[in-house]
């Protein structure tokens, strides 16, 4: 019996303790494919694409910048990944490893992503180092992707103010969020994807819509 309940238990945390291995495919700064996982690298944060940034009178797009930068040193290497979580888009979130050197803490490093002391505070000393060298985005003006997003999704425009509650399409099913609930303002609507506006709660829900929690 106890041999039968040790090997449930085990068969019960091997989707917790699984983690991606693979090749790595850099889709953005902080965001890699690993042998075909998506993986949100955990705590740290780079610009988004499209998003400018500037120095000597001179603007580009920061975030295909950066995302060069960390394509150079890791396309095509093999990481190995720590799952710590997955995000509301469905991705793993992951510390992940190359030749035994962390990813997240050598993009910092490098000034080419931020510390996301929301989550953690694993890299704000390499984020130092990397501020007080003026390496990558430390010797540039930019805005930070928290603040960049923030900006792009309140400027989702409402179709017809009477109609105003977003029905968004996430990896966590059909949800609506109604205006001054937490995610509304950074919910964006896209109807190539299935996604739209509705009036009231009861046509969103005849819809199939749920209730976004908060």
């Amino acid at each position: 019996m106890f041999r039968l309940l040790t090997l449930l238990v085990a068969l019960c945390a091997t989707p917790a303790m699984a983690a991606p291995n693979g090749t790595v495919r850099v889709i953005d700064a902080d965001t890699i494919d690993v042998g075909g996982t998506r993986v949100r690298l955990f705590g740290i944060d780079a610009p988004e694409m499209g998003q400018p940034c500037s120095a000597d009178g001179r603007q580009w797009d920061c975030g295909a910048w950066t995302r060069d930068a960390v394509r150079n040193r890791f396309e095509g290497t093999y990481a190995r990944c720590q799952q710590r979580d997955i995000d509301r888009y469905g991705r793993v979130v992951a510390q992940c490893t190359v030749d035994g050197q962390d990813m997240g803490q050598l993009i910092v490093y490098s000034g080419m992503a931020w510390a996301f002391r929301r989550y953690s505070e694993t890299y704000d000393l390499d984020e130092k180092a990397a501020a007080i060298a003026e390496r990558g985005l430390w010797a540039v003006d930019v805005q930070m992707p928290s603040d960049f997003r923030a900006t792009q999704f309140a400027d989702d425009p409402v179709p017809n103010r009477n109609c105003a509650i977003k029905g968004n399409i996430s990896s966590s099913g059909r949800i609506y969020h109604m205006p001054g609930q937490e995610h509304y303002n950074r919910t964006r609507i896209n109807p190539a994807n299935g996604e739209r506006w509705f009036c009231t709660r009861a046509e969103a829900e005849a819809a199939g819509w749920r209730a976004a929690r908060r």
